[in-house]
């Protein structure tokens, strides 16, 4: 059949060949393209995905999907909603668009821009949809998004075919021949990859989600102001900034019950805000829908808030302002946390902390958490407000602790020696606990088990846009696994996946989800 208006294979109707730039469209110009060939009485095959290194499988598939119809539509997942892991994708939408396009088989190119391919099946509405043979399981898809699809697309009286000539995927191939990691970092994952470890990951994460979670800890309103720095002042020596704008997000634990959520069913909250300057109307339209927060309200005085002001060229930090009395709760208000606490903690298989020390968590109700928690998981940070002064060993006992190096070092008051000597021996005999974490940054972290040893987990991520909550997303997501008996060593790989997740987030703009992370995971174990 030939549709007459498809001036795609000739350029503008010059009769010259139509280069790969030109058949690069909008989606709505794709989706009018669509359109008329229907009207035609032809047939419109739609195939998505990254495409990131294009290779000899995709080209089959393509070639099979043209096959299929009258016109091929080929849509590029956008950069933003790669989730193939660190450093992807390799080339970014325009080229990938462009190296589609190359092939003749391919009649238009086009960048969605919604997460999943849904939104573009909406607006092109193809007669056939196609997708690679990896697909075809809709048992074996972790996200649902196939069964989604397919109904979708019968909706509108279309069908959803499967391509069996892809034979290798682009994540595969780029992890294997492109230098995407250093030497450490790829001879790592090679091992993982020759135990099959990708499997056990799945498991261990969809071995979770009947967990309920207790989080306990401070909330910090984390504001970003964002100013642009001009130059030096005429009358001061300051440097003057231009005010570009504001944002504000509930952190502190409520970030860390967000990023859980996703991967456990129930989520419970004990914090703290003040009577001033609350923002709680801000915290209850952040929290997901399985988190159920139980406020204590401190009378004169603001919930936790810290202001950093930042240059937004680089994300970069000027300074910041902590409005906050971190006064030790006493009194009646402590007697409500302790209440909650001894009310609520039996009933959770795992009760996380969140110690920002901040005067929430005082002797009595630390105690109490030791005491009536099934299985206690606990981070102790140190931050500027509070250097030195809030350091694990608060914690007598818990099940797992997961700190930062620097905590690390100023809990064991030893600036010096190697992280992993630390870990198993003066941390250990510090606190009275068999499992513990240290992070270490771009040096990724040091795990420890009493029965399994000493293990280390390289980081996947050298680019770091915010560090702000990477750590207690860490906690937050890796404390229901290493309750549920899983190895730590493979506990550290999916924590470490989880901080490159974060670190690659401002703020908390959004919580690291399930899906996203398998598929990070299993992209960078194929």
């Amino acid at each position: 059949m030939t549709i007459e208006y498809l001036d795609v294979k000739r350029g503008g109707g010059s009769g010259r060949p139509v280069t790969a730039r030109e058949k690069i469209r909008g989606i709505e110009e794709l989706a009018s393209m669509a359109e008329k060939t229907r009207a035609a009485g032809g047939e419109v095959v739609l195939a998505h995905g990254v495409f990131d290194l294009l290779h000899m499988g995709h080209v089959r598939h393509l070639e099979a999907a043209r096959a299929e119809g009258d016109l091929l539509i080929v849509t590029l997942t956008a950069d933003r909603y790669v989730n193939k892991g660190p450093g992807r994708p390799v080339f970014p939408e325009p080229t990938r668009a462009e190296m589609v396009a190359a092939l003749s088989c391919v009649d238009g190119v086009g960048i969605s821009n919604w997460s999943t391919a849904e939104g573009v099946l909406r607006f092109i509405r193809p007669t056939v949809f196609v997708k690679g043979q990896d697909y075809a399981n809709e048992e074996e898809d972790i996200t649902g998004g196939i069964r989604r699809e397919r109904e979708l697309v019968e909706s509108f009286g279309g069908r959803i075919i499967f391509t069996d000539d892809i034979t290798d995927s682009s994540s595969s191939l780029i992890n294997r021949h492109l230098n995407v990691f250093d030497s450490e970092v790829t001879e790592y994952l090679n091992g993982l990859r020759e135990n099959k470890v990708a499997d056990r990951v799945v498991s261990a994460l969809e071995g979770i989600q009947n967990l309920r979670v207790l989080m306990v800890g401070e909330v910090i309103i984390d504001e970003y102001q964002y100013a642009a720095p001009m130059g030096k002042s005429a009358k001061e020596n300051i440097i003057a900034s231009r005010y570009e704008g504001r944002e504000a997000f509930a952190g502190g634990v409520i970030a860390s019950a967000n990023h859980v959520a996703s991967f456990v069913d129930q989520v419970d909250v004990i914090t703290c805000i003040g009577e001033e300057d609350s923002y709680e109307d801000l915290i209850l339209d952040t929290v997901v829908q399985n988190v159920n927060v139980h406020f204590v309200r401190l009378p004169g005085v603001p919930t936790i808030r810290k202001c950093r002001f930042v240059d937004p060229g680089h994300m970069r930090k000027l300074f910041e302002v902590y409005h906050f009395d971190d006064t030790p709760l006493a009194g009646r208000k402590e007697d409500e946390v302790c209440s909650l606490i001894a009310e609520r903690a039996a009933d959770f298989d795992v009760v996380v902390v969140n110690d920002f020390g901040h005067g929430m968590l005082t002797k009595r109700s630390v105690d109490q958490i030791i005491h009536r928690s099934k299985f206690l998981a606990v981070n102790a940070q140190s931050n500027a407000a509070n250097h030195g002064y809030n350091t694990v060993n608060k914690y007598a006992k818990a099940d797992y602790v997961c700190i930062d190096a620097p905590e690390a070092r100023l809990a064991v008051r030893d600036r010096f020696s190697d992280i992993s000597d630390l870990v198993q021996g003066p941390l250990r005999e510090l606190i009275d606990c068999d499992r513990i974490i240290v992070t270490h940054g771009q040096n990724g972290c040091v795990t420890f088990d009493n029965k399994e040893g000493l293990g280390k987990v390289p980081a996947f991520t050298r680019q770091v846009v915010d560090t702000v909550g990477a750590g207690d997303a860490f906690l937050s997501v890796t404390a229901p696994l290493v309750q549920s008996g899983v190895p730590m060593e493979l506990v550290g790989l999916i924590g470490n996946a989880v901080g490159a997740m974060k670190v690659g987030i401002v703020g908390h703009r959004q919580s690291v989800q399930r899906v996203p992370l398998m598929k990070f995971l299993t992209a960078l174990l194929k």
